[in-house]
């Protein structure tokens, strides 16, 4: 389809049969997934043709995507609410009977109201003295991949690319989710503690906003490769310097913010919707 469109429309539904029905008028579908996911060529304008997508569409994950360099070489992820179905800070006030209070903060972050590494320093202030067996229970307790994450990783790695997690969350937490998921690189903030229990502290510099930038500029450079074959995804404020320097920025139910500003929008899809946003198809994936 490269070849005669520049860009498509890239649909997945639960009933992505009738919404091709709808669309027809907008081309024929190309099929990744029977009854599941399509793309349709768009020789026209494609903004118009998503908003008219968009429109029949209500309960469907539809965005225009490039077909230059659409699969992808390297993947860079955020962890706590996209790679994962949790934010394990708030998990951890949880268990210090805090959660309300560091869940309000986190949620200000998040939308891009408050500084990112300023919230994080005052969030983790909160935790002092929480016993470092909480972390263990948090993790084993609360932390579970989101569904298609582990798929996500497998079939990019089968077709040669690179997947590196990068979370302003905890080294803690992202070790242990980067091998659940197959990652081959992690990187995120180090937490204090006397060897019993969190100190309050959090290590410095802080990795945000500018770090995942970094991360993703540093990933680029030692591979080679053009931005133009990079995907990132994220759902929070501090994502948003790395989605929009990626080739394919994807907001993974997203803050408002985050899914106005990124390339593309997935809200109702699980992660394998970054596949078939690269054209890879079902047959394609490769369970993780």
């Amino acid at each position: 389809m490269s070849e005669r469109f520049s860009h498509v429309l890239n649909v997945i539904a639960q009933d992505a049969s009738a919404l091709a029905a709808k669309l027809r008028g907008l081309g024929e579908a190309l099929w990744l997934s029977p009854g599941r996911a399509f793309d349709i060529g768009i020789a026209g304008n494609a903004q118009a043709a998503l908003a008219e997508a968009r429109s029949l569409g209500h309960n469907a994950d539809i965005n225009v995507i490039a077909t230059a360099q659409r699969r992808k070489k390297l993947l860079i992820a955020d962890m706590d609410s996209t790679i994962i179905g949790c934010e394990c800070l708030d998990e951890l006030a949880d268990m210090a009977g805090l959660k309300e209070r560091v869940s309000a903060i986190t949620e200000r972050a998040m939308r891009g109201e408050i500084e990112f590494a300023g919230a994080l320093r005052e969030r983790v202030a909160l935790l002092r003295g929480l016993p470092l067996a909480a972390l263990e229970k948090t993790y084993r307790e609360r932390v579970k991949l989101n569904p298609g994450a582990a798929a996500l990783v497998a079939t990019m790695k089968k077709h040669g690319a690179r997947s590196c997690l990068v979370s302003g969350g905890f080294t803690y937490f992202t070790s242990r989710v980067a091998a659940l998921a197959g990652f081959d690189d992690q990187q995120a903030n180090t937490l204090c503690d006397d060897g019993t229990a969190l100190t309050g502290e959090v290590a410095e510099p802080i990795l945000g906003r500018e770090a995942k930038l970094a991360a993703l500029e540093a990933e680029v450079a030692a591979l080679g490769i053009l931005f133009a074959e990079t995907l990132a995804v994220g759902d929070g404020a501090n994502d948003l310097a790395m989605l929009k320097a990626a080739g394919l920025g994807v907001a993974y139910s997203a803050k408002p913010k985050v899914a106005a500003n990124a390339d593309a929008r997935i809200d109702h899809a699980d992660l394998t919707a970054l596949l078939y946003a690269q054209g890879i198809s079902r047959k394609e994936f490769v369970e993780g």
